[in-house]
C-alpha cells in the first residue's frame, strides 16, 4: 500500500526547524508585549460570504485561491485565506468595538490554493496586527515603528525597506480607476496577460504588475496622487511627519497598492531583496470601511499581515539566528540499574526546578553506559548527568562536559545544580 504523503503546499514544520520558528514567534510576541497589543484566537474556518464581502468578488484570493467547501449542512465555508476579515468579524460579534479603542494580534494558518514556491505555500503562517478605532495618522505611524523594532531586535533592519502610499477614498479611487483604464484600454494589446484579465476586473492591481513592457506603458499613465482628496493627502503627510520625527526610513512608492478591495488611505509594504528576488515580508495598511461593510458601525481601522515562513527563511539565509536557539537540551541524564533509574528520575525533576528555562532530558530505555553516552551526545546536550549504582550509594553524582574538553568532576547531588548552573552560565 502506498505511502500518504503530505498536500502539495502544505508542509511539516519538524522539529530541527521548530526552535527556529519558536524564536521568532517569541520575538514577535515581546515586542507586541511592550506595546500593550492583545491577543486574539479565531477559527480556520469561515462563511464564505465573510471574505466574499470584505476581500471582493473580483479579487485573485475570491475568484481562483481559496479552499471553499460545503459541509454537511449546506453551508459555504472557507478556510481563511487571510486574517483581517476574521478578526472583525470576531470583534464585532463579541462587542469589543463598541465606543472603544482596540489593538489586537494573532497569529496562525491561512490557507491558499496557488502555485507553491520557495517562502510560499498553500498552507502558511501570519502574525497579524489590527487596531480599531483610531482614524489618525499617530497609530499608522505606531504600527510602522513597531515593526522597525521588531525588525532590529531580529536582526533585519539593515535587509529590509519601507515603501508608503496613500490610495486615497474609495471617490477619488474611483475617479482614478475609471482615468487609468481609459489609458490602458488604447494599449490593451501590449499588456500581459494578467493585466488583460485585471483591466476589466481589478485595473488597480496592474500597478504592481512586474512585467517591464506594462511597467513602461505605466510610465505615462495617470497618477494616483493626482487624484487623491484633501483629507487623504494630509492624513498621508501627516504620517510621513510623524515618521520623519521617529528617524524611520521610507520610500513613497506611486504604485503601491494592496490587493484586497477593503483598503484605502494609508498603504504599505516592508521589502528585503536578501532572498534573491524581491520579497514582502510584512504588508499592511487603513481598511476605515470594513467593519461597516461588515454590518459593524463606521470604525476606523488600520493593520498589517507578516508571513512567518519567507521571515523564518530570511533569519536562516542571513545566518540570524543565535547559536542558543537550538531546541536541544542543556543536560542529559543518565542512569545504570534499576535503583539508578528511580533515582535519575528523581534528580531530573529537581534539576528542573533548581534550573528554570534549563532544559533537563532523562535518558529512557535503558541500554548500556556506551549507547546511553552516544545518546546525550546526540542529544546536543552540553552536559551529561551520570548516575550508576554506586553513585546513588554514595550520594554523588558525575557531570560531564559533552561540548568542551574540560574533565568530567563527580560531586555531592546537592551541589550539581549550582555546578551546572556555573558551567552552562559560562558557555
Amino acid at each position: 500500500m502506498a505511502k500518504i504523503q503530505a498536500i502539495r503546499g502544505m508542509n511539516d514544520i519538524l522539529p530541527d526547524q521548530t526552535a527556529t520558528w519558536q524564536y521568532l514567534e517569541d520575538k514577535v510576541r515581546q515586542v507586541l508585549d511592550s506595546y500593550g497589543y492583545d491577543q486574539i484566537r479565531m477559527p480556520v474556518v469561515e462563511q464564505t460570504e465573510l471574505f466574499r464581502r470584505s476581500i471582493g468578488e473580483v479579487t485573485d484570493i475570491v475568484e481562483k485561491e481559496m479552499y471553499t467547501f460545503a459541509d454537511r449542512n449546506g453551508d459555504s465555508l472557507t478556510l481563511r485565506p487571510e486574517g483581517t476579515a476574521g478578526c472583525v468579524r470576531a470583534a464585532e460579534e463579541h462587542g469589543l468595538l463598541f465606543n472603544q479603542t482596540r489593538r489586537l494580534w494573532y497569529t496562525g494558518p491561512m490557507f491558499r490554493h496557488e502555485r507553491p514556491q520557495k517562502g510560499r505555500y498553500r498552507q502558511f503562517h501570519q502574525v497579524g496586527v489590527e487596531c480599531f478605532g483610531m482614524d489618525g495618522p499617530d497609530i499608522d505611524a505606531e504600527l510602522l515603528i513597531m515593526t522597525a523594532r521588531l525588525w532590529r531586535s531580529l536582526g533585519l533592519a539593515e535587509h529590509t525597506r519601507l515603501e508608503i502610499n496613500s490610495i486615497g477614498t474609495p471617490g477619488s479611487r474611483q475617479s482614478f480607476r475609471d482615468a487609468l483604464v481609459t489609458y490602458l484600454s488604447d494599449y490593451r494589446d501590449d499588456l500581459d496577460e494578467d493585466s488583460k484579465r485585471r483591466l476589466d476586473t481589478n485595473p488597480l492591481r496592474i500597478l504592481d504588475s512586474k512585467n517591464p513592457e506594462t511597467q513602461q506603458i505605466l510610465d505615462q499613465a495617470p497618477k494616483l496622487d493626482d487624484f487623491l482628496d484633501e483629507e487623504s493627502k494630509a492624513h498621508f503627510e501627516s504620517l510621513r511627519a510623524l515618521l520623519d520625527a521617529a528617524g524611520i526610513e521610507y520610500i513613497v512608492n506611486p504604485r503601491l497598492v494592496r490587493g484586497l478591495d477593503y483598503y484605502g488611505k494609508t498603504v504599505f509594504e516592508w521589502i528585503t531583496d536578501s532572498l534573491g528576488a524581491q520579497g514582502t515580508v510584512c504588508a499592511g495598511g487603513r481598511y476605515d470601511g470594513l467593519v461597516e461593510q461588515l454590518g459593524g458601525k463606521s470604525t476606523p481601522a488600520v493593520g498589517f499581515a507578516m508571513g512567518l515562513e519567507r521571515l523564518v527563511l530570511l533569519l536562516e539565509t542571513l545566518e540570524l539566528v543565535p547559536d542558543s536557539v537550538s531546541g536541544n537540551p542543556d543536560i542529559y541524564v543518565t542512569a545504570m540499574g534499576e535503583t539508578a533509574v528511580k533515582a535519575a528520575i528523581a534528580l531530573s525533576e529537581k534539576l528542573r526546578d533548581d534550573l528554570p528555562g534549563r532544559a533537563v532530558m532523562t535518558h529512557c530505555g535503558g541500554g548500556s553506559f556506551k549507547s546511553q553516552m552516544k545518546k546525550a551526545d546526540r542529544s546536543g546536550a552540553s552536559v551529561a548527568v551520570i548516575l550508576g549504582e554506586n553513585e546513588v550509594n554514595s550520594g554523588t553524582v558525575t557531570l560531564k562536559p559533552l561540548r568542551s574538553s574540560a574533565p568530567q568532576q563527580e560531586v555531592e547531588m546537592a551541589e550539581a545544580a549550582p555546578l551546572l548552573t556555573q558551567w552552562l552560565d559560562a558557555q
